[in-house]
């Protein structure tokens, strides 16, 4: 089979590489489409312990099941599939308690598993048994089930973070992600949401999700304005949905009494915030991060998508076969859309 392999920091080749065989307790997916995640690209500039190469990354996908070990039950061949990233072992304290995506050994597509930038990708017992894997609702196509993994993780950081009726929200950074917040933040009971982001370009593009204000930070003082929008007493629930160490500093600025602050985004490694914590003690703030998601979250993702809540095909922006996968992670690093979607089998 055709797979894009990562070989060492920015160094991925498509080439050919032996096709999987399932065995008794796995199954074997004819990928259809598989987006391009931030963590992709942070992999393939800074690498990961997790990924050791050569590796096939890619976790945000669907396909169909092309075989089906004896042993499995929970699918068939001619199954319609979406895949996720975070795959609980199933079996320790964490994973027993529900929080897999806590698990200490942390398993991922793309990750310690092969990936699906590659026309075949291999789920085996352990992903199948416990993994983020759910049958496409018949009117999606493969492009918006794929997008179920990056809902779902918006999913998991909503839940932990609680927003009530009425409150005021605020999204630090107007990627795919940032922007999915918005209509979950509304469907939560949020009566205003505010997008905060640097480049004038990204901001312009998620006015299309309809949020109730837009600042851009290189231009004016984000905190100010935030300030400024809620009467001088700042957001209930602030998302830092970007990798800008400065954001998380700057949310506790921007955050009411009491309010609740969910660091969502990922920092590069090595990374260091210098938090005034006073500002954490006398307004009570709650902060918290937000990791991933749970296999129910997945499924949720895809029931919320499928029932138009959002429309996720606005989320996509480009589409690119398998051969030009480095074109697709440029494309996605440089910010000039929203998803990025490959598809090794063409449309």
């Amino acid at each position: 089979m055709k797979a894009a392999v990562y070989l060492d920091k920015d160094k991925m080749e498509v080439k050919e590489v032996p096709t999987p065989k399932p065995d008794a307790d796995s199954i074997l997916v004819k990928v259809r489409a598989c987006a391009v995640c931030g963590s992709d690209i942070r992999i393939f500039h800074h690498g990961n312990s997790r990924v050791k190469p050569p590796q096939i990354l890619g976790h945000e996908a669907a396909g169909e099941v092309v075989e089906a070990g004896a042993n499995v039950t929970r699918f068939k061949k001619g199954d319609r599939v979406a895949i996720g990233a975070d795959v609980p072992c199933g079996e320790c304290p964490f994973c027993e308690a529900g929080i897999g995506n806590n698990c200490q050994i942390n398993y991922a597509m793309g990750y310690q598993f092969a990936g699906s930038f590659a026309e075949y990708v291999l789920l085996n017992k352990t992903v199948v048994n416990y993994g983020p894997v759910h049958k496409i609702p018949a009117n999606l196509g493969w492009d918006e089930a794929a997008l179920a993994e990056p809902l779902a993780c918006v999913l998991n950081a909503v839940e932990l973070t609680n927003i009530r009726l009425g409150d005021t929200v605020v999204i630090i950074g107007a990627g795919p992600i940032g922007c999915m917040i918005i209509p979950i933040a509304y469907m939560s009971g949020a009566s205003k949401v505010i997008v905060v982001q640097r480049s004038r370009p990204r901001l312009e593009n998620a006015r299309k999700f309809n949020a109730d204000a837009y600042i851009c930070s290189s231009e004016e003082d984000a905190i100010s304005r935030v300030l400024e929008e809620t009467g001088g007493l700042g957001a209930d629930v602030i998302f830092t949905a970007n990798p800008s160490p400065q954001s998380h500093a700057d949310s506790l600025k921007m955050a009411k009494n009491r309010a609740r602050i969910n660091f969502f985004g990922g920092l590069p490694a090595g990374s260091t915030v210098t938090l005034d914590t006073n500002i954490i003690h006398y307004k009570e703030l709650i902060v918290c991060g937000a990791h991933g998601s749970l296999p129910r979250h997945h499924q949720q993702a895809l029931d919320l998508i499928a029932a138009g809540r959002p429309d996720i095909k606005p989320f996509i922006s480009h589409h690119f076969a398998l051969d030009d996968i480095n074109e697709a992670f440029a494309t996605a690093e440089g910010h000039k859309g929203m998803r990025v979607v490959v598809q090794p089998w063409g449309a």
